[in-house]
């Protein structure tokens, strides 16, 4: 088999730079593509020397189409319209689109849905495998615990993070429903500020802290009665996201289109 040919979405960030040199490493795989956001500085400049392994022959590109008709696979980390605009030219394509884009509204989420009729997508709020084994286990301990148990996910991300709570805790919190049988969007509190009232019973809780560079530290709680127990995953090196990603674009190559998720591509339940 010919090797995996790989557009990267936002190649001049820190996630695209991280993502250029690995796919450029892997065995089995080749960039084929470089984008960026129209007006970037970072157009026409060589993807490799930007991701500190050198000229890979590849420039940065405002134009996704031209990339995508030429590539096998595209891993995106930017931003919502970003993200829906390349997931309708891979639906043309019917290429693999692996997403780890979060921020996404539910009309963002139906345009994926959409597109994954034709392509096949992957998508998730945390790519890394860590985090997919710990939203297996927080599913698991929701379903175990029961309603008496309070379950609050404290999340700190770096400074220039944009969205909150982020995706990874928004991942966590729907395990958390699923465990526990409800729907995260009608049992969800978030920002509490003033004088609140009690706790209501059975929501999901989310805190969210910024700062600094933390890349990214997640801690579901579940308060009992008397006692407390608490999941934590602590992500030390961006480059796990993009192992992670680079693992779900080649198994995604031959599936059949449909939107799947790290859960699917590791074989958990």
């Amino acid at each position: 088999m010919t090797d995996m040919r790989v557009v990267i979405a936002g190649a001049a960030g820190r996630m695209g730079r991280t993502l250029v040199g690995l796919v450029h490493a892997a065995p089995g795989m080749v960039v084929s593509g470089a984008l960026e956001r129209a007006g970037s500085d970072a157009l026409g400049r060589d993807a490799g020397e930007l991701a500190g392994v050198g000229p890979i022959g590849v420039a940065l590109s405002d134009n996704p189409l031209e990339a995508v008709l030429h590539a096998d696979a595209v891993i995106d980390f930017t931003s919502p319209a970003s993200t829906v605009d390349l997931a309708a030219l891979a639906a043309q394509a019917r290429i693999v689109h692996v997403i780890g884009t979060t921020g996404l509204s539910a009309d963002d989420i139906a345009k994926i849905a959409a597109a994954a009729r034709h392509a096949v997508i992957v998508r998730s709020g945390n790519m890394s495998v860590g985090v997919n084994l710990l939203a297996s286990l927080v599913r698991k301990v929701a379903a175990t615990l029961g309603p008496d148990y309070d379950i609050e996910i404290v999340e700190t991300h770096h400074r220039m993070k944009v969205d909150a709570p982020s995706g990874t805790a928004l991942m966590l919190g729907e395990a958390a429903a699923l465990g526990r049988g409800i729907d995260l969007a009608g049992h969800s509190a978030r920002g509490r500020d003033g004088i609140t009232g009690a706790r209501k019973s059975g929501d999901i809780g989310f805190a969210s802290l910024r700062g600094g560079s933390v890349v990214g530290e997640h801690t579901v709680i579940f308060a009992g009665p008397s006692e407390r127990i608490e999941l934590v995953h602590k992500a030390e090196d961006r480059s796990l996201f993009a192992h992670g990603a680079i693992r779900a674009a080649l198994w995604g190559r031959g599936r059949k289109p449909g939107q799947y998720s790290m859960a699917d591509v590791l074989g958990m339940e």
